[in-house]
């Protein structure tokens, strides 16, 4: 902590590196939060998608807890039940379950079983068999006539199963309280991540991806974000940020999409900035997909309202997915990245089928160089991942050169 507050560090040096270093414990954090709220008879609800609302569940008086797996040290214990050629991150999320190394999970008064994929969807029905399930169904047709209204009858069981299993009622104020809340949240998020736009960025993808919390809502962490905004604000950098590093060569821009990178999976993300280039926005669920629209505050039927606002998510699972490319389009526009990289888990269809639309955009609309890396949670293919990456930057400083 001296380093930290010597006279020779300027107050917005503070800021960052204190925002750093709480959000380094978030886990931590979490852990003493939840705990904290079992103790005092809070509900804990487990959800594994960004589909789920999570103002229903505060409104509920519940703790939303993100308990997607990004450990590679759990799926052999899944793949005892489950396909070795399945998504890493449901075969480390099942992995927890038959472990019981997830506090969280152990925790869930219930756990959210969103539809969202085929695998996830039959993982759930394995977990059910110990642990109590509320399943969430998505339409899958996009822009179907009847799929809003279907989504929104989805939503209103959900807010009524959550009444009847904790034996509360989730009046339109606590919703109303509960959207603000969630508001607040993707608004700092977004003034954190907008800090990308700019030529020299003050923080790495990487330190950005460390600006979330598998809870949503803790007034701590908003403060933290706050904290950070404002030194930022103030002309401050994160260490080894482009703006820290300004007499190198300009940072090679790289926008990321695909799949989500959750807690413990950032290898891909550490393994491209490793090589030359700066992530300046990531499209995916644990990027700027879930914080990009916020819910109507002033809708006269909050239900609907949250409703809305997560039906709009571009997710791969829908069917046809045009709400992606046109996220894809403003986010290049906005954040000026010289090269689009995609990221596919193993056995992940709807993002690996997909990817072909998103090449195409990238390649012939956008005329950005696009690469595709396909992968699972293990390290063993790191060496060809980085090589891959290197080849695109260089590509891209030629490219530039010229």
């Amino acid at each position: 902590m001296s380093s930290i507050t010597s006279p020779t560090t300027s107050s917005a040096q503070v800021g960052v590196s204190a925002a750093l270093a709480w959000f380094a414990d978030m886990m931590d954090h979490c852990y003493d939060f939840a705990e904290a709220a079992k103790t005092q008879g809070r509900p804990v609800v487990g959800i594994l998608c960004e589909f789920t609302p999570r103002e229903i569940i505060l409104a509920a008086g519940a703790v939303p807890v993100c308990l997607c797996g990004g450990s590679a040290a759990t799926i052999p214990a899944a793949e005892k039940t489950l396909p070795a050629n399945l998504c890493p991150l449901i075969k480390s999320t099942f992995g927890y379950h038959v472990t019981g190394k997830n506090p969280f999970l152990k925790w869930a008064d219930l756990v959210v079983a969103e539809t969202t994929c085929d695998g996830k969807t039959k993982m759930f029905e394995l977990m059910a068999a110990t642990q109590p399930m509320h399943v969430l169904e998505l339409p899958s047709k996009a822009d179907d006539a009847d799929a809003f209204a279907h989504w929104c009858g989805e939503v209103r069981k959900l807010k009524e199963h959550l009444e009847h299993r904790f034996g509360v009622t989730i009046t339109d104020d606590k919703l109303r309280d509960a959207i603000r809340l969630m508001n607040r949240e993707r608004g700092l998020r977004r003034d954190l991540a907008n800090l990308m736009t700019q030529d020299l960025p003050p923080l790495t993808g990487r330190q950005l991806i460390e600006f979330k919390s598998i809870i949503s809502g803790i007034e701590a962490d908003l403060q933290q974000y706050e904290t950070a905004l404002k030194s930022f604000h103030d002309g401050d950098a994160a260490p080894g940020s482009p703006k820290a590093n300004a007499g190198a060569d300009p940072p090679i821009r790289a926008l990321l999409t695909g799949v989500p990178l959750v807690h413990g999976a950032e290898r891909v993300l550490e393994l491209i900035e490793g090589s030359g280039a700066v992530v300046v926005a990531m499209e995916n669920c644990t990027g700027l997909k879930p914080i990009l629209e916020d819910v109507d505050a002033n809708d006269p039927d909050p239900l609907r309202a949250i409703a809305r606002k997560y039906y709009h998510l571009p997710c791969s699972v829908l069917t046809v997915n045009r709400r992606r490319l046109e996220t894809l389009r403003e986010l290049a526009a906005k954040f000026r990245p010289h090269c689009l990289i995609e990221l596919v888990w193993q056995a992940c269809l709807t993002y690996d089928i997909e990817s072909c639309h998103v090449r195409r955009l990238a390649e012939e609309e956008l005329r950005l160089p696009y690469l595709k890396i396909t992968t699972d949670y293990s390290p063993a293919d790191s060496a060809r991942i980085r090589a891959r990456v290197e080849a695109l930057v260089e590509m891209v400083r030629a490219r530039k050169a010229r």
